[in-house]
């Protein structure tokens, strides 16, 4: 069904998502000197400062545990916000925290993530389904493409919700992964309430040192390249791509963190793949 305001909304989605290329862009030459600080768990972390937060139960990519961990130095900001959001009687929801190689290559094949995406490419472009390179620029906008611009992969950023303390969502447009024209942080395509609520969150966790990522609304980080860029410090990044040790929490530097984790060949025969399913989403 076509609404009043469907041209407003393809053209504001295509301009977000080349925002996102431009910033990604700037992510891929800016410095970062991993610093060798090591993942915390956040939910020993949680039970051990008697804050409330809750931690998705639903499994990673191919069925992988989520892995809840930020480095050691965020700990005590994560820990505030926690407090502050139960203080005003909210909960925060941990959706997502560190990822490895494998489980960031295939988020981005999720059912629940590429024919959506996919979906609303093609609609950008009029109905006309969109060649793998273009794609795979669109796609690198809500799912990071390589080590470098995924920082969850440098242990560094979290996907969260926000619940009140029975239970109920906090508005915010959609849920978690919703992926839209609403999705961007920015969005006028949100209630008044959403955007009341997104507003409100960001500047909680900006206080306890977080910022978000402009083009989804539910991804904090600190320490990292997207950090340091948004806030114009010219500082170096001290949060770069790691493999982890998780029993230990040691962690090792990625050496080829701008490799690409899907070849073009894999995102081409998922395309192909989407278009051929029975009541294909694109």
């Amino acid at each position: 069904m076509t609404r009043p305001d469907d041209e407003a909304r393809r053209r504001y989605w295509g301009q977000q998502m080349d925002a996102a290329r431009t910033f990604m862009a700037a992510i891929l030459s800016y410095p970062v000197r991993e610093c060798g600080e090591p993942l915390v768990s956040l939910e020993e972390a949680a039970a051990s400062a008697g804050v409330d937060v809750r931690f998705s139960a639903k499994p990673h990519a191919r069925g992988l545990p989520r892995r809840f961990f930020l480095r050691e130095r965020q700990i005590p900001g994560f820990l505030a916000a926690a407090r502050e959001m139960n203080d005003r009687g909210w909960v925060l929801t941990v959706e997502d925290g560190f990822r490895t190689r494998e489980m960031q290559k295939h988020l981005a094949l999720r059912p629940e993530i590429f024919p959506v995406v996919l979906r609303m490419v093609t609609w950008e472009r009029g109905g006309v389904v969109p060649d793998v390179e273009f794609f795979r620029h669109r796609l690198a906008a809500v799912v990071a493409s390589c080590p470098k611009l995924g920082t969850h992969m440098s242990g560094s950023a979290i996907d969260v919700s926000v619940t009140t303390a029975d239970g109920d969502e906090v508005d915010r447009g959609g849920p978690y992964l919703a992926m839209s024209e609403g999705t961007p942080m920015g969005s006028p395509f949100v209630s008044e309430g959403a955007q009341r609520n997104r507003t409100e969150i960001t500047s909680l966790m900006a206080r306890h040192g977080f910022s978000t990522y402009p083009f989804e609304f539910w991804h904090y980080n600190s320490g990292d390249a997207f950090h340091e860029y948004q806030a114009r410090s010219g500082a170096t990044a001290r949060y770069g791509a790691v493999d982890v040790d998780l029993s230990t929490g040691r962690v090792t530097p990625i050496s080829d963190p701008e490799e690409p984790l899907n070849s073009a060949r894999e995102i081409q025969e998922r395309i192909d793949e989407v278009l051929s399913s029975p009541g294909r989403s694109a």
